[in-house]
């Protein structure tokens, strides 16, 4: 039976609670216990600096030559903190709000609020790390909009706030480690936890560069791994990024919840051909300013300077009147494809919409005039005065698209089609981070806890550094407490001897299937299933053709996938081939799951269950619950409920209108 440990008593004092009455650890026995933290993005090293510092001795792994290089650099838009620095009337219960709403009310109320009250500590913390964060003329920081929120609560450094972040608590953590409390292993993989009574133990990792394998014993194990929108081949994630450490913990025992909820962010450049391996994505943030639009003639072939005002639809705008351009990333997403489906696409593949700047280079360009006092200036210098203005907010996202595209998006509208982004499914966890497993926790993008159905923009990186700055310290202890007894465990437990048996076998039967064909060949396939029949709308038909598909391409992979080199070496080939057989279980447990939910919610937009609008359709009484998956053998998983229960917000129909 799933306990999520919610403390008792209202919303807004449990995590005040708990924090008061959790049980502590001592200094003198922090140094005793041993903690292992898998993964070093913004969760992940925050968690190791901030365990470090309380004295723990941490061991720190990332399959990346350094932690700088997690894929949490990559977020662009900004992280939200309910600040109400623009004094618009945000709050934390707003926060709290739009947060439960934005995930189409499929998110833990406990875990959310918490999320929401810890926000404000985060910017105080990234501040006092030097985080350079945008400011305002007068030195105080700036906030802009996200999608799904009517105010400003979104702090930003230009268009690379999670490098900015990322460099804080790398700093952080670089700290620790030349302090001798946190031991880092870099170009290292996690392949299998080791259980011993029953509690997560330690870790099996590969030497990424020796080729060899190595035991880890830890009294706790964190996994701060990210997500899983690889399975699709084709997403704004690194090529790296898997879900391997999630997955092998999975089959272990440890619950994966609502796997099939990901989250399709609106604002990507569009696939240009079978030649790319990966999706670029182009920040939400440009929503703020930019209009999204499409002509108002199918198939219009006119340039998109050509085509005058009065025939252009600005879809958007006139479908949600209220939040415009900054609906949520599900809707947004949803929108864009209907328009083209319909044929109202542009650009050479007719898969895309533009998303235009000039109502807004020309609104900056008359407001820095006017700020001038320069009187009489012609529109050209208008013109330059907004590029300006814009290039000093978002230039280096505009650079960027000019480098991929070849196009000036000063001059004329980029072109934005929706892709895979982050995924709102991820190991189960209780309130205290803690997945099915005693002793092993999830943080950040890689447990399922504070989106529900989709995720706003601007809170993956307040979740990652939430978690490991602001909550882990406290419940962690909260188990340490009653391992202070337990002495370390020697490496030559048969425990550690099986798991890593285990490991060196799958590896052995990889390497010598010797078949026909590429590892990428057969990822390219599985991600071709999953977006066609799990993507942004699914269906019971489709749904049960990929599984199927997913099976058979199983049994095709195990028995012709030709993997190049040897073992006991560098072996990038023998690296994705691990990652890509975990994606085509991961992908076959989303479809189940995505069958299984027969209702639209967020992300999970299945065709059957739609408003007369277009709009997703839940059916609360039958499906109010986070679906919670139990590994039970090959192609077999067992599904358990943990009822959501909802004291403060009252569901309804998402509106934006």
């Amino acid at each position: 039976m799933l306990n999520a440990k919610i403390p008792a008593g209202p919303l807004e004092q449990k995590w005040t609670k708990y924090k008061g009455t959790v049980k502590l650890v001592n200094p003198a026995n922090k140094r005793k216990l041993e903690v292992i933290v898998v993964g070093t993005g913004l969760a992940g090293a925050s968690a190791a600096a901030t365990l470090g510092e309380l004295g723990y001795k941490v061991k720190a792994f990332c399959f990346q030559d350094s932690p700088r290089r997690a894929h949490s650099i990559a977020a662009q838009g900004g992280i939200n903190a309910a600040k109400n620095y623009q004094n618009d009337g945000d709050s934390v219960y707003r926060l709290f709000y739009d947060t439960i709403k934005g995930g189409d009310y499929r998110a833990r109320e406990a875990n959310v609020h918490r999320l929401a009250e810890v926000s404000t500590n985060i910017i105080d913390q990234c501040v006092a790390q030097g985080v350079p964060f945008a400011r305002e003329y007068g030195g105080l920081l700036s906030n802009r909009s996200f999608g799904g929120t009517q105010v400003q609560r979104t702090f930003y450094a230009a268009g690379q706030t999670g490098q900015q972040l990322l460099i804080g608590a790398y700093q952080a953590l670089e700290r620790q480690v030349a302090l001798g409390n946190v031991k880092m292993y870099s170009r290292h993989e996690m392949l299998e936890v080791v259980m011993i009574d029953g509690k997560a133990r330690g870790i099996i990792a590969r030497d990424l560069v020796k080729g060899t394998l190595e035991r880890h014993f830890g009294h706790a194990v964190l996994l701060c791994t990210g997500g899983y929108g690889n399975v699709f081949y084709l997403s704004t994630n690194a090529m790296g990024s898997n879900v391997t450490a999630a997955w092998k913990a999975h089959k272990r025992g440890a619950a994966f919840a609502n796997p099939c909820f990901t989250q399709i962010h609106p604002t990507c450049i569009p696939v240009s051909g079978d030649h790319q391996s990966k999706l670029t994505l182009m920040s939400e943030s440009l929503r703020n300013d930019g209009r999204i639009w499409v002509p108002k003639k199918q198939g219009d072939k006119r340039k998109a300077t050509d085509i005058p005002e009065e025939e252009r639809d600005y879809y958007l705008e006139r479908r949600y009147p209220a939040f415009g351009n900054l609906v949520p990333r599900d809707v947004a997403s949803r929108a864009a494809k209907e328009r083209c489906d319909a044929g109202y696409g542009v650009g050479s593949s007719k898969q895309a919409v533009y998303l235009d700047y000039a109502d807004a280079i020309q609104r900056y360009g008359k407001a820095e005039a006017s700020k001038r006092n320069l009187g009489n200036i012609s529109a050209e210098e208008i013109t330059q005065l907004g590029k300006d203005v814009v290039k000093e907010k978002y230039g280096n996202l505009f650079d960027m698209y000019e480098k991929i595209t070849g196009e000036n998006p000063y001059e004329t509208p980029m072109r934005i089609y929706p892709a895979v982004h982050y995924t709102m499914g991820g190991l189960w966890v209780d309130y205290e981070l803690m997945t099915t497993i005693p002793g092993l926790y999830a943080l950040g993008e890689a447990n399922f806890s504070d989106h529900g159905a989709n995720r706003l923009g601007a809170s993956a990186l307040m979740q990652g550094l939430a978690d490991g700055y602001f909550v882990i310290p406290y419940t962690l202890g909260n188990y340490l407490a009653d391992e202070i007894y337990s002495k370390a465990i020697e490496t030559s437990h048969p425990a550690f001897a099986e798991a890593e048996k285990e490991v060196a076998e799958r590896i052995e039967k990889l390497m010598s299937i010797q078949g026909k064909q590429t590892v990428e060949s057969f990822h390219k396939r599985l991600g071709k299933i999953m977006w066609d029949k799990c993507g942004m709308a699914r269906n019971k038909e489709g749904l049960e053709w990929a599984i199927q598909a997913i099976r058979d391409l199983k049994k095709e992979f195990w028995s012709d996938v030709r993997i190049p080199g040897k073992v006991n070496e560098m072996n990038p080939e023998l690296d994705k081939a691990n990652r890509v057989a975990d994606f085509i279980e991961l992908g076959e447990l989303m479809c189940i799951d995505a069958l299984a939910r027969e209702e639209s919610c967020g992300g999970h937009f299945r065709e059957e269950h739609q408003t007369e609008e277009g709009e997703a359709l839940r059916h609360d009484e039958s499906f109010m619950y986070v679906s919670t998956w139990f590994h039970e053998g090959e192609h077999n998983w067992k599904l358990e409920q943990e009822p959501l229960m909802y004291d403060v917000v009252k569901p309804s129909q998402r509106s934006y209108k």
